[in-house]
């Protein structure tokens, strides 16, 4: 009897494990852990996050922060709802939307570009974290073009703040026009907690409405 209870304490022990499908990788001085709930998802998709990781993380850590977290968690969630989330070294990625979407690989692009950046509690605007992480995936991405993924064209009805995208394609914008290393300065600015009004003046000698009325005339890139 005592055997046949540890039998099944073992067989829920190693299902459980199967749900959770929780590896550790390590490549180049990099650990990836990855983990999630979904004993259904995919194995190749989780592979490509997996390969995903490994190909930009470094590259991103080297151009932006060098004492970025060499340990990495991935959890696939089938209860998160949303697209991704990262927190302390930890992305949540939704298994519904992963699912839904396969080719959106550099959804890991984004998010780990938020753990080099490791803000915290920053002054600076919300809409810089996230245009900078867009402007991210865009340089260094992998996948964009086969998830349908690009900078949208201008619209006389955004604005600077709009934040990811629109955000991103200014900045790329201020990088070929206006002061080029421009984001990488911001970035650092926003990870010392140092970010002012004067913050952008300080960086291209103008400011960022300043900056946007150029765009607006002439936005090509």
């Amino acid at each position: 009897m005592k055997k046949n209870v540890l039998l099944i304490l073992f067989s829920l022990i190693t299902a459980i494990s199967y749900a959770g499908g929780i590896d550790t990788l390590k490549k180049n001085g990099y650990t990836l852990i990855i983990s999630g709930n979904d004993a259904n998802f995919d194995n190749s998709l989780r592979q490509k996050l997996i390969n995903t990781f490994f190909e930009v993380y470094p590259d991103i850590v080297k151009e932006y922060n060098k004492n970025s977290l060499k340990q990495v968690k991935f959890f696939i969630d089938t209860a998160y709802h949303g697209v991704a989330a990262t927190d302390n070294g930890r992305v949540v990625f939704s298994s519904e939307y992963m699912t839904r979407h396969p080719a959106d690989l550099d959804v890991v692009t984004h998010e780990v570009m938020h753990i080099v950046q490791d803000y915290g509690y920053t002054n600076g605007p919300w809409w810089i974290t996230e245009g900078i992480a867009d402007y991210v995936r865009n340089e260094h991405g992998i996948a964009n073009q086969a998830a349908g993924w690009k900078l949208p064209d201008y619209k006389a009805s955004q604005n600077f703040d709009n934040s990811y995208r629109v955000t991103a394609r200014f900045f790329t914008w201020i990088e070929k026009h206006v002061k080029k290393g421009t984001v990488k300065k911001l970035d650092d600015i926003m990870r010392k907690h140092t970010y002012s009004d004067d913050t952008f003046n300080q960086l291209t000698g103008k400011t960022v409405e300043e900056l946007w009325k150029e765009y607006a005339t002439n936005p090509a890139l």
